[in-house]
C-alpha cells in the first residue's frame, strides 16, 4: 500500500487496546505495513451522565467510526463486536472478525468471594439491561445502581461509592492486565454474554478491494460463524444492542451449539432456547433459535 492503513478507533484504553492488536496482526501478516491510527469520539463517549439505554438508539459506539470510514476519514473501523448493530450500513463491510478472546463476565467484588454469597439487598452495578436482567433473575433481592465510564473508571468507583459488586467483561479486563481484580467468572448457565462479546469486528468500504482482501488475512472463521449466528439470531428478534438479550455459541468438531435467552427487563421473566447443527449453516441456526424464542412468548418481552 502506498498510504499508511488508517484504523479509526475510540480512544478510551480498552479501544486503543483492540487497535493496537489488530495493527500487529496485520503486522504480522503483511511485515513493514504502515499504520495510522485515527481517534474518534463517538455518541456514547460524549453523553456519560444517562445509563445507555436512556440514550435511545443502536451505534451508539459505531455510527461515527463508520462515517469516518465512507468519508474516507479512516480506512477501517475497529470494533468491539458486540456494540456493533446487526443491519448493514451502506458502502461498508464487515471484512474479517478475527479470533475471539473470552466471552464470560467477570464478578468483580473487594468484600465478597462470590455472586452467591452477596448478602441480601447487596448493591450491583452494571450499565447493561443484559447484565440486570439476568442478576435480577437470579437474585431479585439485590439493588442494582447504574454505572458508566471505562473499565478503570467503574473499578476507582466501585470503591469510592461504597459497592459491594459490579460485572465487567472478562475479555476487557484481561485485555488490560487487570484479570487480578476478577473474583468470580459467572456462570453462562444463568449469565448469558452479549451477542458478540469478547469479539472484535473490522468493517472497510464496500468498494475497497484491497483494504478488504488484506483484512481477510485476520478472518478466523470458527468466530466468525459464531457471531454470525449469534448475530442472525439478535436481527430476527429484532434487538438492538440495548435489550435484554444473551447468546453463547459452543463448537464441537463440524457442528455448532447456539444457546439464546430474552428476558423481561426486571428479570421476572426468561425465555431460553438452544439449537445445534452444522458450522455452515450458522446463520440459518441462528435464526430459527430466534423463531423458537419467539414461539415461546419473547415477542411479548421485546416489546
Amino acid at each position: 500500500m502506498s498510504k499508511p492503513l488508517r484504523l479509526g478507533t475510540r480512544a478510551s484504553p480498552l479501544a486503543l487496546w483492540q487497535a493496537h492488536h489488530v495493527a500487529d496482526l496485520l503486522r504480522r501478516a503483511v511485515p513493514d505495513l504502515a499504520i495510522e491510527f485515527i481517534h474518534i469520539e463517538t455518541t456514547g463517549d460524549q453523553i456519560r451522565d444517562k445509563p445507555l439505554s436512556q440514550i435511545g438508539g443502536d451505534g451508539l459506539f459505531t455510527k461515527q467510526i463508520q462515517l469516518a470510514v465512507q468519508e474516507n476519514r479512516a480506512d477501517v473501523a475497529v470494533h468491539s463486536l458486540k456494540d456493533l448493530p446487526t443491519f448493514a450500513v451502506d458502502g461498508l463491510t464487515l471484512a474479517a472478525v478475527p479470533m475471539r478472546g473470552p466471552t464470560g463476565d467477570a464478578f468483580v467484588s473487594q468484600r465478597h468471594r462470590s455472586f452467591d454469597t452477596l448478602p441480601i439487598g447487596a448493591t450491583v452495578a452494571t450499565s447493561s439491561l443484559r447484565r440486570r436482567a439476568q442478576i435480577l433473575h437470579r437474585r431479585p433481592d439485590l439493588k442494582l445502581v447504574d454505572m458508566r465510564g471505562n473499565v478503570e473508571t467503574r473499578l476507582r468507583k466501585l470503591e469510592e461509592q461504597n459497592l459491594d459488586a459490579t460485572v465487567l467483561a472478562q475479555a476487557g479486563l484481561e485485555r488490560l492486565g487487570l484479570a487480578n481484580v476478577i473474583t468470580e467468572i459467572l456462570d453462562p448457565a444463568w449469565m448469558l454474554p452479549a451477542v458478540g462479546q469478547g469479539a472484535l469486528g473490522l468493517e472497510c468500504r464496500t468498494a475497497d478491494s484491497v483494504t478488504t482482501d488484506l483484512l481477510r488475512l485476520l478472518d478466523h472463521p470458527p468466530t466468525a460463524h459464531a457471531v454470525r449466528a449469534e448475530r442472525a439470531m439478535l436481527r430476527a428478534l429484532g434487538g438492538g444492542c440495548q435489550v435484554p438479550i444473551g447468546a453463547k455459541t459452543i463448537f464441537k468438531d463440524h457442528s455448532l451449539t447456539l444457546c439464546g435467552a430474552v428476558l423481561s427487563p426486571d428479570g421476572s421473566k426468561r425465555i431460553a432456547s438452544d439449537i445445534s447443527g452444522p458450522l455452515a449453516d450458522s446463520e440459518s441456526l441462528g435464526r430459527r433459535l430466534a423463531e423458537t424464542l419467539l414461539q415461546q412468548g419473547a415477542k411479548n418481552l421485546l416489546k
